[in-house]
This record gives structure tokens, C-alpha cells and sequence, in this order.
């Protein structure tokens, strides 16, 4: 997520760069063919405004659809974040000796919060680390310029400015070895930890660490986890529908195509030397376009380690801060930091 008030000239710059030359090098060609006199043909102005004006709300419709998925995916981590303080509440405050009959000593009850306060925020690390596995529509599956470009943004402005310690450690760090060594083996690891939630839970109701209301309630919360944790995969496994998140792209093309022989012959007839600042004016409108269409295509996929990306880590950072106080644990980890304007 990028958190400075404005993006700067010279991030821009480097970000849009390359559409900058194309641009330029294709007016400038279609210039000098104009200018030589080795072509004359003419379009009028009006089809070319009616087709700029359509693409226009084309490429408007897809950023309106892709900020809501990025929105949306923002939402639901919110909930992630309400629904994990509650849980570190309902674990601090149910599980006592109110309804045993054999009394647990301080220290017991202690590992027992611990355990399930530690377990949750390895199911936070699980989930953050499976949502940033690429899907074969995001950029860095691309293939080629556009898999490279992805992977510089990465290192650059996205997962690559943290030191991802959490997630290299295999989350050994929140799980019993035991516990770890069978979990991540499955296919989806975060279902399986919840999963280990609840069979704990039971054996909490069995030795009336809680009771059956109690029970109850955090159970409702293990399943709103599920909930939570199936939206958020249902964003990264679904991608925004293809036929209009490449049509815009052709229209973007066509549109730009034609530009240079309405706009450069148009500005001819005024003066001719007018030639030359056409090509700066076709390249200024169809940049603008350009980077409608980039600003939607980067954005409609919220977990793909880039600057745009929901800050999962950071979320996950403040959750786990928040949880492990409740332990009354003082050796907490710093909060995620923004890097180059990028808050990760």
C-alpha cells in the first residue's frame, strides 16, 4: 500500500517510462511519414472522439470494478483484525478453573492461552503466505517484459522491501514442532490450523476449561475466520472476469492507432511545422490512456506483492502485537515500517 500523499514525479517517470517511448516512437513515425509526403490519408476527428469517449468509459468501468476488489479485500482484513482481538478477549477471559473440578494451575492455564493465542497468529502468517502464491493471471506469470517488470516491483516497491522473517521460518516460531511438522503438509495449511483450533476447543469443553456456551461462541469465531479466510481466496482465485480485463486493452490499442492520423493531419492544416508538436499531443492523450488501463490492471489483483497490495504483514504485525499483550508479553516484535512510500 503506498502511504505517501502524492506519488512523485520521478516514481512516474520510472513506473510509465516505457510507454513514454512507444508513445512517442510511434507518433513520431507516423510524423515523418506525414511530413515526407509518403502518406495522406485523413480521419475525420469525430469517429476518433466517439471512439476515445467509449474507451473512455470502458477503461473507467474497469477501475471502478478492480478498486472494488482491492477495496473489498481491504474490508475483509479489517474483519480479520475485529475478529482476532475478539478471539484473543474470549481466550483470555472464558478458559478458568470456573467449571472444572480438577484445578489447572496458573502456569497450565497460561500455556493453554498461549498455545491458542500462538496458533491463531500462525493461521494469520499461513493465510498471508498462500494469498501471495501467484495465480497464472497475475503479472509475474506472464512470462517475458511484463514477468520481469512484475518481479522488479516486487523487490522494489512490493515484498522484497521487508525481511519477511515470519514466513521464512516456516512459522516454527508459533507452532510446536510436532504440531508444524504435520500441518504443513497439507494442501491449504491455514484451513488446517483453524481445524486444530476447534479440536482443541474440545478437548478444553472435555475438561470443563469452558462450557458448553462458551464453547459455542468461539466456535462461531473459528467459523467467521473460515469465512473471512474463504473471501479473501475467493478474490485471489477468481480473477477479474478476462473479456474485460483484455478487451479494454485492445480498445486502449485501437484507439491509440488511430489517434496519430486524425490528431497529426488536423494540426498540419493549421501550420506546418505543427507536425512535430502533434506528436507530443498523441503521445500525452494516448499516455493518459495507458496508464487508465495500467492503474486497473495492477490493481484488480490485491495479493500479488506489490506496492498497490492490501499490507497483509503489517496487519498480521499489529494483530500479533495485539494478541501476545494480551499474554502479558512485553518482547514484542516492531511494527512493519513503510519503505520507499510503500507499507507492505
Amino acid at each position: 500500500m503506498i502511504v505517501t500523499k502524492d506519488i512523485s514525479l520521478r516514481r512516474l517517470i520510472r513506473w510509465s517510462a516505457h510507454h513514454i517511448l512507444w508513445l512517442l516512437f510511434l507518433m513520431g513515425s507516423i510524423a515523418f511519414l506525414y511530413q515526407f509526403g509518403y502518406i495522406s490519408i485523413k480521419i475525420p476527428w469525430l469517429p476518433v472522439s466517439v471512439i476515445g469517449t467509449a474507451v473512455a468509459f470502458y477503461v473507467g468501468f474497469k477501475n471502478n470494478q478492480a478498486y472494488d476488489r482491492m477495496w473489498e479485500a481491504r474490508k475483509i482484513w479489517g474483519g480479520i483484525v475485529n475478529d482476532s482481538r475478539s478471539w484473543g478477549m474470549m481466550v483470555d477471559g472464558f478458559i478458568t478453573n470456573q467449571f472444572t473440578q480438577k484445578q489447572f494451575s496458573g502456569l497450565e492455564i497460561r500455556q493453554i492461552k498461549q498455545r491458542l493465542i500462538y496458533r491463531h497468529i500462525a493461521w494469520l502468517y499461513a493465510h498471508r503466505s498462500q494469498l501471495l502464491v501467484a495465480t497464472p493471471w497475475e503479472h509475474i506469470s506472464q512470462g517475458g517484459l511484463m514477468s520481469r517488470s512484475a518481479r522488479f516491483y516486487q523487490d522494489k516497491f512490493g515484498v522484497g522491501l521487508v525481511n519477511d522473517e515470519v514466513t521464512k521460518s516456516g512459522l516454527k516460531s508459533f507452532l510446536p514442532e510436532d504440531e508444524y511438522d504435520r500441518l504443513v503438509k497439507h494442501v491449504n495449511t491455514a484451513t488446517q490450523i483453524v481445524n486444530e483450533q476447534s479440536r482443541n476447543l474440545t478437548d478444553l469443553r472435555s475438561q470443563n476449561l469452558i462450557d458448553d456456551f462458551r464453547h459455542m461462541e468461539m466456535t462461531n469465531l473459528l467459523k467467521s475466520f473460515y469465512t473471512l479466510q474463504g473471501k479473501n481466496e475467493r478474490i485471489k482465485k477468481f480473477p477479474f472476469p478476462r473479456q474485460y480485463a483484455n478487451m479494454s486493452r485492445y480498445f486502449v490499442g485501437i484507439f491509440i492507432i488511430l489517434l496519430p492520423f486524425s490528431m497529426i493531419p488536423e494540426l498540419m492544416a493549421v501550420v506546418d511545422w505543427a507536425v512535430w508538436l502533434a506528436v507530443f499531443i498523441s503521445a500525452l492523450i494516448g499516455w493518459v490512456y495507458v496508464m487508465m488501463e495500467v492503474v486497473a490492471d495492477y490493481s484488480e489483483n490485491p495479493f500479488q506483492g506489490m506496492a498497490n497490495d492490501i499490507p497483509m504483514l503489517s496487519l498480521c504485525r499489529i494483530i500479533e502485537t495485539d494478541l501476545r499483550e494480551m499474554l502479558g508479553e512485553t518482547d514484542l516484535p516492531p511494527a512493519i515500517q513503510a519503505k520507499r512510500g510503500v507499507l507492505m
